[in-house]
C-alpha cells in the first residue's frame, strides 16, 4: 500500500451521529507535533516499527505493531518514529456520538491500546479502499458509506481490544461502587463516600478508576447521571429539564446543562428536539 489520504466532505456529514474527516495511510509517518492538540478524535493503528508518543497530563508511550494510539479532540500531544520505518494508518473523526461509541469500547481518553490481532483493522482497510475510488475529496455518498465504515468500526474495537489482568482485578474492586453509584445518582455523591464503599483512600479510588476505566470518579458520575438523564426524558417526557436535573443529582439546573453539553455537546432541550421529545 503506498501513501495516501482522503477527505471527508463535512458539510453534510456533519449531520450525522459520526463522520469522517480524513483517513491515511503512511509508509513512514514523520514526527508530529500538535502543542494545541488536533480538533478530531484520531485512531492511529501502528502496523510496522515504533514509535514514541506524548499526551500532556497522561505520559509517555512506545507504541508498536498490535497498538492503536487514540488522540482525544484538543489534548497536546506528539509522535515520532524511533526505528527506520514507522507505518501507519488512521482515521480523524467527529459528530455527536462520536465520544459515546469511544466510551462504549471502554475508551474515554488519549492513550495506547492493545489489540488481539496485529492486523489492519478491517473497517479501517475498507476505508482506506473506499476512499481510492474518490479523488481527494469524497461526495455525499461516499461520505455516507464512510460514516458506516467507522460506525463499524468505533463498534468493533470493544471485543479486539486486549483488557489486561489488572484492569480486571481493579475493575473487580470497583463493581460496589460502580453499583453504589448507580443506586445513588439522585444524591450528593462524594470522593470520599465512594472510597469509604470501596474502603480505600480517596487518592487511591481515582488510580482504581484511572486504571479500570481510565476516567476520573467525577467523570464517571457525571457520565452515568447523564446516562439516566437521557433515560428520564424518553421514558417520562413531561418532565421539565429541572425535575430531569433534580432526579439525577443535580440541584442546579443550570449546572446540569452545562455538563449534559459537555458530554453530549447539544444541550437537553437540543436533545429533545433531535429525539422528537419535546
Amino acid at each position: 500500500m503506498n501513501t495516501r489520504i482522503f477527505f471527508g466532505k463535512t458539510d453534510e456529514a456533519a449531520r450525522l451521529p459520526v463522520y469522517m474527516t480524513t483517513v491515511g495511510y503512511w509508509e513512514h509517518q514523520f514526527e508530529t507535533e500538535r502543542p494545541e492538540g488536533f480538533p478530531d478524535y484520531q485512531i492511529h493503528q501502528v502496523i510496522q516499527g515504533q514509535g514514541r508518543l506524548i499526551i500532556e497530563g497522561e505520559g509517555e508511550y512506545i507504541v508498536g505493531p498490535g497498538e492503536v494510539f487514540i488522540t482525544y479532540p484538543d489534548i497536546p500531544h506528539e509522535y515520532r518514529p524511533i526505528t527506520g520505518q514507522w507505518e501507519l494508518a488512521w482515521v480523524s473523526f467527529q459528530g455527536r456520538e462520536a465520544s459515546q461509541l469511544l466510551a462504549y469500547a471502554g475508551i474515554t481518553s488519549s492513550g495506547v491500546y492493545k489489540l488481539r490481532k496485529p492486523e489492519l483493522l478491517n473497517a479501517l482497510e475498507l476505508l482506506l479502499v473506499r476512499g481510492e475510488g474518490t479523488g481527494d475529496t469524497m461526495n455525499a455518498a461516499d461520505d455516507r458509506d464512510s460514516s458506516k465504515h467507522l460506525y463499524g468500526l468505533l463498534l468493533d474495537l470493544k471485543p479486539l481490544l486486549i483488557v489486561s489482568d489488572n484492569d480486571n482485578d481493579e475493575m473487580e474492586r470497583l463493581k460496589p461502587v460502580l453499583r453504589y453509584i448507580k443506586e445513588h445518582l439522585d444524591q450528593p455523591l462524594s470522593l470520599k463516600e465512594l472510597s469509604d464503599v470501596a474502603v480505600v483512600s480517596p487518592q487511591y479510588l481515582c488510580r482504581l478508576f484511572q486504571k479500570a476505566l481510565r476516567v476520573r470518579p467525577v467523570f464517571y458520575v457525571n457520565q452515568e447521571r447523564i446516562n439516566r438523564s437521557k433515560q428520564l426524558m424518553f421514558s417520562e417526557r413531561e418532565l421539565r429539564i429541572y425535575e430531569v436535573a433534580d432526579r439525577v443529582g443535580y440541584e442546579n439546573a443550570s449546572y446540569f446543562c452545562t455538563i449534559f453539553k459537555r458530554h453530549t455537546g447539544m444541550s437537553p432541550e437540543k436533545f429533545r428536539k433531535l429525539h422528537g421529545l419535546g
